[in-house]
C-alpha cells in the first residue's frame, strides 16, 4: 500500500470520527508489517479526559487483533494536516519507534517522517 492509499483510508475513516465537543475530526489509517490496515477515529467524551484520539484507536484495535509492528500510519484531519499529540506519539512508539507518520493538507502535499523523529527520546521500559 503507497502513502497515497493509506491517506485516502485515513480521510474515510475520518468520517466517523465522533467530534460533538471540538468539531475537529480526525482519523487514522496504521499499516502493519503484513500488510493489514487498521484504522480509528477520534472518540470524544463530555469528561474530556476519556477522549482517545484516532490514531490510538486504530492502534488499540490492531494490537486487540494480534498486531504489534506497524510500517506506517496516516493521520488526516478535517482541516487537513495532522500530527500525532504527545500522548499518541508515546503510545505508538512503544510498538515501533521507526514507523512512519504520513500526514498533510491533502493527498497531492503528503509530508513524510519517522515516529523517532516526532518523538526523538521516546522511551519502553
Amino acid at each position: 500500500m503507497n502513502d497515497v492509499e493509506l491517506y485516502r483510508k485515513a480521510r474515510e475513516a475520518m468520517k466517523n470520527a465522533y467530534a460533538p465537543y471540538s468539531k475537529f475530526q480526525v482519523g487514522a489509517a496504521l499499516l502493519t508489517v503484513t500488510g493489514e490496515v487498521f484504522t480509528g477515529v477520534n472518540v470524544e467524551n463530555a469528561t474530556y479526559g476519556a477522549t482517545i484520539c484516532a490514531e490510538r484507536t486504530a492502534c488499540v484495535k490492531a494490537v486487540s487483533e494480534g498486531y504489534r509492528e506497524f510500517q506506517a500510519i496516516a493521520i488526516v484531519s478535517c482541516e487537513g494536516e495532522s500530527s500525532p499529540c504527545g500522548i499518541c506519539r508515546q503510545f505508538l512508539y512503544e510498538f515501533s519507534p521507526d514507523m512512519e507518520v504520513i500526514t498533510g493538507s491533502d493527498e497531492d502535499h503528503l509530508e513524510k517522517y519517522t515516529l523517532r523523529e516526532l518523538l526523538p527520546k521516546g522511551f519502553k521500559l
